[in-house]
């Protein structure tokens, strides 16, 4: 059992590393959009008693989750990878992940909240994100951390925790250009 699970990470480990590789070619050049899955959390779910400006009543970073956001930021500047502006969920661990990351106060923008589950109010709330990304325009990065279903939902990727998707608009959905893990 332990040399199969060896023989699949030796084959999984090199795409995730040009992966990577490839991911940061193009955030080093500016001008895309970035899909951030916030970092490690301590649950699963948040609890019964969930208030949105309350972080003690929602799942939150683990330490782990911490080391991992600052390794983020660490990275985006030693690959020279330029951040023109973060956009985070109101979820209290996606701002942590954008403040330890990237060491400044991001803008609140709710439709990366969870996705709702009402079909319509879910609709409006891709239909916002995807407006965001269809005009953006900058030179720099711009980042985008959010939740796991919410990336599912725009790319039908399923990133792990911490991990970043680079996409463009194309049509009427996005293009997946390239993926960063941390």
């Amino acid at each position: 059992m332990l040399r199969l699970a060896l023989a699949l990470f030796l084959l999984v480990a090199p795409n995730l590393a040009h992966a990577t590789d490839a991911g940061w070619a193009l955030l080093r050049g500016g001008g895309h959009v970035v899909l951030l899955r916030h970092a490690f959390v301590t649950g699963t779910t948040d609890p019964a008693n969930f208030d949105i400006d309350n972080c003690s009543s929602q799942v939150n970073l683990s330490a782990r989750g911490k080391q991992q956001a600052s390794r983020i930021g660490a990275l985006f500047a030693a690959r020279a990878a330029p951040v023109d502006r973060v956009l985070s969920s109101r979820y209290c661990r996606c701002l942590d992940t954008a403040r330890i990351a990237f060491e400044a106060e991001p803008q609140l923008f709710a439709p990366l909240d969870l996705l709702k589950t009402d079909p319509q109010e879910k609709a409006a709330q891709i239909a916002a994100v995807m407006k965001e990304i269809r005009d953006y325009s900058g030179s720099d990065n711009l980042v985008m951390v959010t939740h796991l279903e919410n990336i599912v939902a725009l790319t039908g990727i399923s990133p792990r925790e911490g991990e970043a998707v680079v996409v463009e608009p194309q049509g009427d959905g996005l293009k997946v250009l390239g993926r960063v893990t941390f």
